[in-house]
């Protein structure tokens, strides 16, 4: 079906309900997530912190977007339980007529990707972070607009796909904090009895020099701070080495990064990592396997009394500037229950994060519908100059 091309101009204007900040007041305020994610609320603009002169009041079901983001999808839908909060002049709000368009359908062609990208071309300024969208542009925006009954229908489909995405996200949220809960149950029964012994006993400190070859190129690994796991890195290529020096990493070795193991980044290497190199920044410990198992050690060590050691070993000025020392790392004190008993605590850890996988990939599968829903209502329709 064809449908009538017309731009944003014909269903809504440029409407801003502009403020003097007055002594002595707070303004609830909002922002807005990029990629088109919707607005998230703020601290309040307290008057005697703000520089501005002026705020501008937000109603619902206006859409809004910010001059500084607006390159990368920052625009948004005014929700009802933002209705009359405030904002500084560099985010403008626009008023749908009502008899022209449902200002939910509006608001969902802004959650389309093609509709920023579209609008990103004719931004002002100096590179990405300076480029700005001027509203005119935006009521310049062409678009094929659908009678209101149509705009209706697209507008429930879209928010039940957004309602069943957020019910699932919501589900995968409350089954891992069960799952966390119970693994945390589960390793204090465990370890309540057990002795504490220095890691250096039951994990030393393992280095495995590379001697360079300045004509071969070496896999390298990296490690995600916060217990996020280790990562493949781009190739070294020994040509272009300077001062770097290069460690090999076996399964089974935990793996610190030693200027972030204070907040988390260690992890365990598996058969997909082996052989693969680490710099001088990176310290493996090798699990003594008929006393330890890494994958016990590393939940111990992700713990918040595990966590507190390893930021106690961690010395420095500031936390960006806090770097493990090899020393104190071997005199940390990690519990040693029976090797029956870690064993089968790790067979409780692989089923947890099997569990965790499962609802992350359906509410990823889910997520992934909704661009897909966006194309299909408005990306045949739809004109993009």
């Amino acid at each position: 079906m064809t449908w009538p091309t017309m731009t944003l101009a014909n269903v809504m204007s440029l409407d801003l309900d502009p403020h003097p900040v007055q002594v002595e007041h707070a303004y609830p305020n909002i922002g807005i997530y990029s990629f088109g994610r919707g607005t998230f609320v703020k601290p309040a603009i307290e008057s005697a912190s703000t520089s501005a002169s002026t705020l501008y009041r937000i109603r619902a079901g206006q859409i809004i977007y910010s001059r500084l983001f607006a390159f990368e999808g920052a625009y948004a839908s005014v929700p009802a339980e933002q209705d009359g909060m405030f904002v500084s002049n560099e985010f403008p709000t626009f008023t749908v007529d009502v008899s022209r368009a449902n200002p939910a359908y509006i608001g969902w062609l802004f959650r389309w990707q093609e509709t920023w990208s579209a609008l990103r071309l004719g931004a002002v300024g100096m590179g990405d972070r300076r480029q700005r969208v001027h509203p005119d542009r935006i009521l310049a925006h062409p678009i094929a607009l659908p009678p209101i009954p149509e705009q209706c229908r697209i507008v429930e489909q879209l928010n039940a796909a957004a309602a069943a995405i957020e019910a699932r996200t919501q589900t995968a949220k409350s089954v891992d904090k069960e799952i966390g809960a119970i693994l945390a149950a589960t390793f204090a029964r465990i370890v309540a009895d057990a002795p504490r012994r220095p890691i250096a006993e039951v994990a030393p400190l393992v280095r495995r020099p590379v001697t360079i070859d300045p004509d071969a190129v070496y896999p390298e690994l990296g490690v995600r701070s916060f217990g996020r796991g280790l990562f493949i890195k781009p190739d070294v290529v020994a040509a272009e080495m300077t001062w770097q020096s290069l460690y090999r990493i076996e399964a089974g070795d935990l793996v610190f990064s030693n200027i972030k193991a204070w907040e988390g980044a260690f992890a365990v290497a598996s058969s997909e990592h082996a052989g693969k190199h680490g710099s001088h920044r990176y310290l493996t410990c090798v699990p003594d396997r008929s006393t330890a198992t890494p994958s016990f050690l590393w939940y111990y060590l992700q713990t918040d009394a595990g966590l507190r050691q390893i930021g106690e070993a961690s010395v420095g000025s500031a936390d960006r500037n806090r770097t493990l020392a090899t020393k104190r790392l071997a005199e940390i004190k990690v519990p040693v229950p029976s090797l029956d008993a870690q064993q089968w605590f790790d067979t409780v850890q692989a089923k947890a994060r099997s569990a965790r996988l499962a609802q992350t990939e359906a509410a990823t599968e889910l997520t992934a519908l909704l661009p897909a829903m966006l194309q299909e209502a408005f990306g045949n329709r739809t004109r993009i100059i």
